[in-house]
């Protein structure tokens, strides 16, 4: 696809901005120099999706506050052959959650709320649970609370079908009976959370979330194309639609219809991002203190570290310390991030789930950070026989979280797979996903033959998972009939149907909704990664149900 100059004017702005930041001698002189890609570098790594036929990408790289690359790939609109250019409006997913802590910490600063405050001193429809929820514990994923996309979707309301608001989150969070975990115990990415820090940040402010951020955020900052997405109906000028490529490689489009801000909703260009990290890297609207805040490290309760600030994640990346977010919302998908002892900053901004940002933003780190990075060990698969891994097939509990892992035999491959994943034996007792996302330990080495039926998921940071393997289940015909019935969830307002179709067992439930219950153990059953367990009362006899999915636990429903 042919270049298109980049808007002039972006670039003056841009570089008007960022200039300052080069009259710093003495802190330059403390960071290590970055290398300059060679030309068309960046470009190469964009150019599976810079055609006049795909979606694309707009890109912004930083160096050392100077504007280094501005640039965009691909189409914008495939209706109209408009192309992608800097200037191009994309929604960014969770990037917005930075922002929504932002305001916060601005709040709390004025003195108008603590990061300590019980959530109900600000948001009352949220019911008691016993121990508080803090704002600190929203803002670091630590609420426990359920999250509302998982809710709404069990309720027959799913993100894609169902257009939300603000007003039904709150009024969700405020049915919820129980929490996943007690507040401060762990780590689980939430976005009920970030839609109640929205609500806070209206209501401690006396305004909204977009009037308040435009005044103490946007427009101080010179990000003139930054909004909340408060109305989705609304026509935005220059804005990118999102795309969903078909395995036969056509697109459709995938424009997200939902009102609900604060852990997303913010419409924005690379531009304006890369404004929004220089104030992160030398700090005008919020100060040092503010910027503190939101990239250190959380706790929980048993004193262990999360790799979660505010709003930011505070990772490792080959050796070099990285503050990022990544977001998706429906066809877009999003990348910003630092490296902030390198002066290092991308923005990336897609219009299509074919894209990862993410591994597009690191392959530039790779290139401007070459010689600071460490190598990526490689590893060594392991001679294991074939049986010792068959025999480890199978479906395994998590006892803390009633979640279901699945590990299959795949043949061709000789190997086990979860997901999509290929699992490689690696060391001695231990399995790596192809993809180097997930390690698990056997607990003892490939040698020993068979070993114990527990693995253990390895986490960098926060609490590993133990995994059980579960005995097989196969209830035949008659014995599914047990299950069938009518159930209702209070807390969701909503009723499943459970009927045994021809040998299975069938979820049934309005709108039109049906899902194929699978065998895990005994009488639990996997709904397409979802646990679904049934429980019996004292007469042994089967009396409701618990769903149980990533981000939401053991959702009660009754059999009626």
């Amino acid at each position: 696809m042919r270049r298109r100059p980049c808007f002039g004017a972006v670039v003056l702005a841009l570089a008007l901005v960022l200039w300052p930041a080069r009259a710093r001698p003495s802190q330059a002189a403390q960071q290590p120099p970055i290398t300059e890609p060679a030309p068309g570098a960046i470009d190469r790594i964009f150019a599976p999706v810079d055609r006049t036929s795909s979606p694309g990408c707009a890109v912004g790289v930083a160096s050392r506050g100077r504007l280094a690359h501005l640039q965009g790939y691909g189409m914008a609109n495939l209706e109209y052959g408009v192309p992608i250019r800097p200037l191009t409006v994309f929604e960014a997913g969770s990037v917005a959650k930075q922002v929504t802590a932002a305001a916060i910490v601005l709040l709390a600063q004025d003195g108008k709320l603590s990061l300590d405050d019980p959530v109900r001193t600000h948001v009352p429809e949220l019911p008691e649970f016993g121990a508080p929820i803090l704002v600190r514990h929203l803002l670091g994923h630590t609420s426990g609370l359920r999250s509302q996309w998982p809710m709404l979707t069990m309720a027959g309301r799913p993100p894609g079908l169902a257009v939300h608001s603000v007003a039904e989150i709150l009024e969700l969070a405020g049915r919820y009976r129980e929490l996943n975990f007690k507040p401060g115990d762990e780590f689980l990415y939430n976005n009920t959370g970030y839609t109640l820090l929205g609500v806070i940040v209206a209501r401690a402010s006396g305004t909204s979330l977009e009037a308040f951020c435009q005044e103490r955020l946007f427009r101080p900052l010179g990000m003139t194309r930054t909004r909340w997405r408060e109305d989705f109906s609304a026509v935005v000028e220059g804005r990118a639609t999102a795309y969903l490529q078909l395995p036969n490689g056509e697109h459709r489009t995938y424009m997200p219809f939902t009102n609900v801000i604060g852990n997303g909703g913010l419409l924005t260009t690379v531009g304006d991002l890369l404004l929004w990290n220089e104030n992160l890297d030398h700090p005008r609207v919020g100060g040092q203190a503010m910027v503190d805040l939101l990239q250190t490290k959380g706790r929980l309760n048993d004193g262990s570290e999360t790799e979660y600030g505010l709003g930011l994640y505070v990772q490792d990346y080959r050796g070099v310390r990285e503050v990022s977010h990544g977001g998706t919302t429906a066809g877009y998908r999003a990348y910003l991030g630092r490296f902030p002892d390198d002066g290092l900053s991308v923005g990336i901004l897609c219009n299509t789930l074919a894209a990862d940002p993410s591994a597009y933003a690191h392959q530039i780190a790779d290139l401007m950070l070459g010689p600071r990075l460490k190598k990526i060990p490689v590893a060594r698969k392991a001679d294991v026989p074939d049986v010792v891994l068959q025999r480890m097939a199978g479906y395994y509990l998590e006892k803390a979280t009633d979640l279901l892992l699945r590990l299959e035999w795949e043949p061709s491959a000789r190997s086990l797979k979860i997901g999509g994943q290929l699992l490689v034996p690696v060391g001695d007792g231990e399995l790596l996903s192809s993809d180097g996302s997930r390690r698990f330990s056997t607990g003892v080495g490939w040698s020993e033959g068979l070993p114990a039926s527990r693995i253990v998921e390895k986490r960098g940071t926060g609490k590993h998972r133990t995994w059980d393997l579960q005995g097989p289940f196969r209830p035949k015909p008659e014995a599914l009939a047990a299950y069938a019935g009518d159930y209702v969830s209070e807390e969701l307002d909503t009723r499943y149907l459970i009927a045994v179709a021809g040998n299975a067992l069938e979820l049934r439930f309005r709108p039109a909704q049906r899902a194929v219950l699978t065998p895990a153990c005994t009488d639990v059953f996997d709904k397409g990664g979802d646990t679904v367990r049934f429980t019996r009362g004292a007469s042994g006899n089967v009396d409701g149900l618990l769903v149980t999915t990533e981000r939401a636990r053991r959702v009660k429903f009754v059999r009626q």
